[in-house]
């Protein structure tokens, strides 16, 4: 039997949300007011988390004030090469959307995945996303070590892109593994993380199975972006299988 699809998954999931609204009714993360149909925030809290908007960083997405003619890249990216072509975050960083992000990963409140990946899905209005839609890019999520893994029992950057790929019709490719596990980096600034995730991923035979098939782009998937190392050495890896184009989307810009 071959598993569903992204969008029959979703459609899947919201019938389930729609029986179970009766017995459990469900309250918006944010307000509490009483929601139905599964949803876990209500459209007046969701719209009014502040969306990334122009200008900013063409690299990284970090957000500026004021007005900017024309791309341009932030002092942190300037001079940087990364192997990713760009980072598109959905939103700014702000208390609410962290919040939300951080019940996900640290309470296992797995159903705000959906929600995150709405908001992630705003991401694909930007133009330089175009191309990866019409070629349906798979969505890659960023892995957890094992023994990560065995402690939070999911990854968050994996419930994300099943939610974009049921709102997306894009394909979910689980193309990375983590080969060590790396030392916490919220202390390190950029140059450090870059050398502590050297060498820490690899891909799998998904990925090579994948490139067989003839994409050669992938979409890099993950809750928020700090510095963009993660990612890049994630791109870098996936560069080095065989991929020839990187793009990475984030819920928030950290």
């Amino acid at each position: 039997m071959n598993p569903p699809s992204g969008r029959e998954h979703s459609a899947w999931r919201r019938w389930i949300a729609r029986a179970l609204d009766p017995l459990y009714p469900a309250h918006c993360a944010l307000c509490e007011t009483e929601l139905r149909h599964g949803r876990a925030l209500c459209d007046a809290c969701g719209d009014d988390l502040p969306r990334l908007g122009e200008p900013f960083c063409e690299s990284c997405g970090e957000a500026f004030p004021g007005k900017i003619d024309g791309p341009f890249e932030c002092p942190n990216c300037a001079g940087m090469k990364f192997s990713f072509e760009f980072a598109r975050p959905a939103m700014v960083r702000e208390t609410r959307t962290l919040d939300l992000v951080h019940r996900l990963k640290y309470q296992r409140q797995i159903h705000l995945a959906d929600e995150l990946a709405a908001l992630a899905a705003e991401a694909f209005r930007d133009p330089r996303l175009e191309r990866a839609l019409a070629e349906r890019w798979p969505l890659v999520p960023v892995p957890l070590h094992r023994s990560r893994l065995r402690q939070r029992h999911f990854n968050q950057a994996e419930e994300i892109a099943r939610g974009l790929a049921g709102r997306l019709g894009l394909p979910v490719l689980h193309a990375l593994r983590r080969l060590r596990r790396t030392d916490t980096q919220t202390l390190l600034g950029r140059k450090q993380r870059m050398e502590n995730l050297r060498g820490a991923f690899g891909v799998t035979r998904h990925a090579t199975r994948w490139l067989d098939g003839g994409t050669r782009g992938a979409l890099l998937v993950d809750d928020v972006l700090t510095t963009g190392s993660t990612v890049n050495e994630c791109a870098k890896t996936l560069l080095k299988a065989g991929f020839q184009r990187v793009q990475v989307v984030t819920v928030m810009r950290g």
